[in-house]
């Protein structure tokens, strides 16, 4: 569904990704492991519109070139990104930050039963739907960041970085949550430095290292790669 070629981009002087290749199949799991500074936002960043990567680059989404289009065509024809650090808007409440979701042209029509479903994947934001989102913990507005990107109805949600910043006891309920979304028949790629519970939840996984594209495999025989936890992930693989 989702295919990336030699894609490459550059920061000035320098070299952010050079030749970077993957594919996301309708409905699979993607883990991007990684040393921080390996270009994995960066990655994420381009497939949605943010960064503009350099000539000879191809991103095509369900048989369509979306290298070049802006964000927010990108975002109508079915690409979410939960960025890192989550950019959810701290003054709004919880119910006004998933309805901006919506906001897509794609989503409008499915509005009430997306918003059902949100609710349903994360029912603490049910509870407190009335609540700004300034006043919430780390894993709650991560909750909250997830669920509005959910409300633009994707076919692939990006996310950079998900387990941030949170407790142990959120990363779990956090990573069975991104289980249901992804059983669910919504596409992910996700950008983790937590080897083992992303590996738990994924299909495949790629190596990214110094901008290129080192190794890929599968999740199950990837997470038991000493070499590839101790490369990637160095202790954190204990963790």
């Amino acid at each position: 569904m989702l295919e990336v070629r030699t894609l490459a981009v550059d920061y000035g002087k320098h070299v952010a990704l050079h030749g970077v290749s993957l594919d996301v199949k309708e409905g699979e799991t993607v883990v991007i492991l990684g040393a921080n500074g390996a270009g994995k936002s960066t990655l994420l960043k381009a497939v949605a519109g943010l960064v503009r990567p350099r000539a000879g680059t191809s991103i095509r989404f369900a048989g369509a070139e979306v290298t070049r289009l802006p964000a927010h065509e990108v975002l109508e024809r079915g690409i979410a990104l939960v960025p890192e650090g989550r950019g959810v808007f701290p003054d709004l409440t919880v119910a006004e930050n998933l309805m901006l979701g919506a906001y897509a042209r794609r989503a409008r029509k499915d509005e009430a039963a997306n918003l059902a479903m949100v609710l349903d994947l994360f029912p603490r934001l049910a509870e407190r739907r009335r609540q700004t989102v300034s006043t919430m913990s780390g894993g709650e507005q991560q909750m909250v960041a997830i669920g509005r990107a959910l409300m633009s109805a994707p076919r692939i949600l990006m996310l950079d970085e998900p387990s941030l910043g949170l407790a142990p006891v959120l990363v779990g309920e956090l990573f069975q949550s991104l289980a249901k979304v992804g059983r669910a028949g919504v596409s992910l790629l996700i950008v983790e430095q937590n080897v083992r519970i992303s590996l738990s939840i994924a299909d495949r996984g790629y190596l990214l290292e110094a901008g290129r594209m080192v190794g890929e495999g599968q999740a199950a025989k990837l997470a038991d790669d000493p070499s590839v936890q101790h490369a990637f992930l160095g202790t954190a693989a204990e963790a």
